[in-house]
């Protein structure tokens, strides 16, 4: 008995890195995998879980396609019977500098990160909400999940990622919403920004596989939070963003205040701001009063 047996999962972006990850570990843990890429991989990655005793199925669609993120939704109900977890995750990078971006290096990355999460997260909610319709009122509704997926480069801002960096932003912002509108369905909805070795991350040096020792980068080492997350005793959590890494997890608050002034009932004036600036950044680092995290 895993931590979630019973359960019918879709992960987006499986047939390799940190999708493939999380599904076989969902598999390993019970539950009932919907392996979702746009390319054949899927069919190995669910071929691979089968054949080690564990239940999956693969599903070839793009998640931002809304035709395939419904027809994905609709392919855990009728293979499974259900469907209780959607781990959002499908994703890659076109980076550039701001002035070198062109057009479909910026609708093709917002594309596949932000629509790629909204899709199907919207059919995954038309479908538990229509449960709930069947259940009636008053019925003690199933648990569901939700787990998106960041990036610290949404959270902190990665130069050449405009496209990337804002629509994983977005993706925060995405989670704190439906966190709030999906909690009266039993619905609990977080976000992860994992720091590990991906196809997108792994021409970085700093990524590399050490000889020995603890690999800090495997991209395994982000899943076991992902269960953790769909499980029955994180009900009680939701609209939490974490960063992952190696063998640490981070509770964060991407939008806390950090220092406040005030200019006493009376709009401010240019000169009363001045005034105020060593205040406003009181602690902030000297010279680069506004950035808003660690080096990347």
């Amino acid at each position: 008995m895993g931590a979630l047996t019973g359960k019918v999962a879709i992960v987006t972006g499986a047939g390799q890195g940190v999708g493939r990850c999380h599904a076989e570990f969902l598999a390993s843990e019970g539950a009932a995998v919907v392996i979702n890429d746009i390319t054949d991989r899927a069919e190995i990655v669910a071929a691979a879980i089968v054949a080690s005793g564990g239940r999956a199925v693969a599903h070839r669609g793009s998640a931002s396609s809304w035709t395939d993120a419904e027809a994905l939704i609709q392919c855990a109900v009728s293979t499974f019977g259900d469907l209780h977890i959607l781990v959002n995750n499908a994703g890659f990078l076109r980076d550039a500098m701001v002035f070198s971006m062109d057009e479909s290096q910026w609708d093709a990355v917002v594309d596949v990160h932000l629509k790629g999460h909204f899709a199907p997260s919207h059919f995954a909610a038309v479908y538990w909400r229509a449960q709930s319709k069947l259940l009636g009122e008053g019925a003690v509704l199933p648990q569901r999940r939700i787990i998106n997926t960041t990036s610290e480069s949404g959270l902190f801002g990665g130069p050449g990622q405009s496209n990337y960096g804002s629509a994983k932003g977005g993706i925060i912002t995405m989670t704190l919403v439906h966190a709030r509108e999906l909690q009266r369905l039993n619905v609990t909805v977080n976000v992860i920004a994992p720091r590990a070795r991906t196809p997108m991350t792994e021409v970085n040096p700093k990524f590399t596989k050490p000889e020995t020792g603890f690999d800090k980068y495997d991209p395994a080492n982000v899943s076991p939070m992902i269960a953790f997350l769909a499980s029955d005793a994180a009900s009680d959590v939701s609209g939490q963003a974490f960063i992952v890494l190696g063998d640490q997890v981070h509770r964060i608050q991407p939008t806390t205040i950090l220092a406040s002034v005030t200019a006493g009932a009376t709009r401010w004036s240019v000169d009363g701001l001045i005034a105020a600036k060593d205040q406003l950044f009181a602690g902030a680092p000297s010279g680069v009063p506004v950035w808003g995290g660690p080096p990347m």
